[in-house]
């Protein structure tokens, strides 16, 4: 399958984010890992259910989207938007998981592999993809984990 330089932003927008599969060490950290795998596996849920907002609340208020081939997007408004503007064009799965996090104090950053399947919702074409992703994480005043910044790219 070719896909086009259109599709392609669309298709690796779940770099982000998704902590699904990881599996914390033992040692400093192990809670802030688990509650970020649970921040992660509410993302994922909220991808495959095609809620934007379920998505947006998980980052903060100035977050940087980097999805690639467009520009940077800020603030969880802009994030909300940005999958919106997916799922109103495409039915959507994803498998994502961490392969790499670490935590540190209030910051933690996670490197993973993200699975796309989009399904157009008026031509029926389907569009595979597989991203690697960086995601960063800090800490808030209220103990949430919230997305700083979220990148990723093909990793076909």
């Amino acid at each position: 399958m070719v896909l086009n330089s259109k599709v392609m932003p669309f298709i690796f927008l779940t770099c982000g984010f998704l902590l699904m599969h990881c599996q914390p060490k033992q040692g400093a950290g192990v809670a802030d890992k688990e509650t970020i795998s649970a921040v992660s596996a509410a993302r994922a849920r909220a991808f495959n259910e095609g809620n934007a907002a379920g998505i947006a609340i998980h980052f903060t208020d100035s977050a940087r989207l980097m999805p690639p081939g467009s520009p940077t997007l800020i603030g969880k408004d802009e994030v909300q938007k940005y999958y919106q503007s997916i799922f109103d064009q495409y039915i959507t799965e994803l498998e994502s998981g961490y392969l790499e996090m670490e935590v540190s104090g209030d910051m933690a950053y996670g490197r993973g592999l993200a699975k796309v399947t989009l399904y157009d919702k008026s031509t029926g074409d389907t569009t595979y993809a597989e991203s690697e992703y960086i995601n960063i994480l800090k800490r808030q005043s209220d103990g949430a984990w919230k997305t700083t910044h979220d990148i990723w790219n093909s990793s076909e």
